[in-house]
């Protein structure tokens, strides 16, 4: 007997689709201060020159959304017990920003806070994050620094870079509701070496070394800069994959094109133009020849490949 297909809801299908249409092409103009904990160098770089246009489900793109929507009530929760949590900055209206590198680098933070029952007398970076049961279960036994480096990593950024001392990180299991909440201390030597190893790649001209030369490493197959990285397949092109453009200490982006290099706007940086040439490395053959204008590479499998901006 067949198999009875399954019931997909038109309705579902229409608000999975709203989020799709709703939702931005994966690019932050900065490198994050949530993605600057992740392991590897290379995975962090292409996040930053968009090798790679996110193309995530609408079932996906709504589970991101219900982090945002969690973040409200928590600074309630926070606020009940009497301390002060402030989720956006009384000069902008908006939350805590926080930069470094001419802003190539930084974040948004979520509160600040004022008046815990555990140091009444501190601020604290507030740090609020869900997790389905498994990763609660692991935060719990062992601890932000061990179970979620990335937060760990993201908090004393935050420390650093507001001068504030301590974080407060406060998560709920998205299964029960259960809540976790634990103080960091701020680590001078951990901070400065994050904020350097975030210099070391905005400022790279070619791709860091890979976590692992190995492309069935499970940490590998599940990066999304797969297909670029071990798979040979071009990046996206825009002016973040382009030879021509270089990041400036004072937060723009530079063309290096022609006689006279000028500053590229975040739009034109999106789509580039017919100038644009893709940084070699990110070619996966070798260049056998050019004419100043096209750049001939022979591919993997034997093909030729003409990059002339098309």
């Amino acid at each position: 007997m067949a198999a009875i297909p399954e019931f997909v809801s038109p309705t579902i299908e229409r608000i999975y689709k709203a989020y799709k249409i709703k939702s931005d092409n994966g690019w932050r103009p900065h490198l994050g201060a949530s993605v600057i904990g992740r392991e590897c160098d290379r995975e962090v770089w292409s996040i930053f020159r968009w090798i790679t246009k996110a193309n995530h489900e609408g079932r996906i793109l709504r589970l991101f959304d219900t982090g945002n929507h969690a973040e409200p009530r928590m600074v309630a929760d926070i606020r009940a017990t009497g301390a002060t949590c402030l989720d956006e900055d009384p000069e902008t209206g908006r939350q805590f920003r926080v930069e470094a590198h001419g802003g190539h680098f930084g974040g948004s933070m979520d509160a600040v806070i004022l008046g815990l029952i555990e140091a009444p007398k501190s601020w604290h970076v507030g740090e609020f994050k869900t997790h389905n049961d498994k990763s609660f279960i692991k935060l719990k036994k062992e601890g932000v620094e061990k179970s979620k480096i990335e937060h760990f990593v993201q908090m004393q950024v935050y420390m650093h870079l507001t001068n504030i001392k301590r974080a407060f990180y406060f998560a709920v299991n998205k299964n029960n509701d259960e809540l976790y909440s634990e103080r960091i201390n701020y680590d001078t030597d951990f901070a400065l070496r994050v904020i350097e190893r975030a210099g070391r790649i905005i400022h790279a001209a070619t791709p860091p070394v890979r976590q692992s030369e190995d492309p069935s490493f499970f940490k590998c197959k599940f990066c999304d800069h797969w297909d670029n990285c071990h798979g040979g397949k071009l990046p996206e092109r825009n002016c973040r994959t382009c030879m021509h453009s270089t990041p400036t200490d004072d937060g723009e982006w530079l063309c290096e094109h022609g006689k006279d290099p000028w500053a590229i706007s975040l739009e034109t940086q999106m789509v580039g133009c017919s100038s644009h040439r893709f940084i070699p490395n990110l070619v996966a053959g070798d260049q056998t020849d050019t004419d100043g204008e096209t750049i001939i590479y022979k591919l993997r499998d034997g093909a030729d490949y003409k990059d002339n901006g098309q």
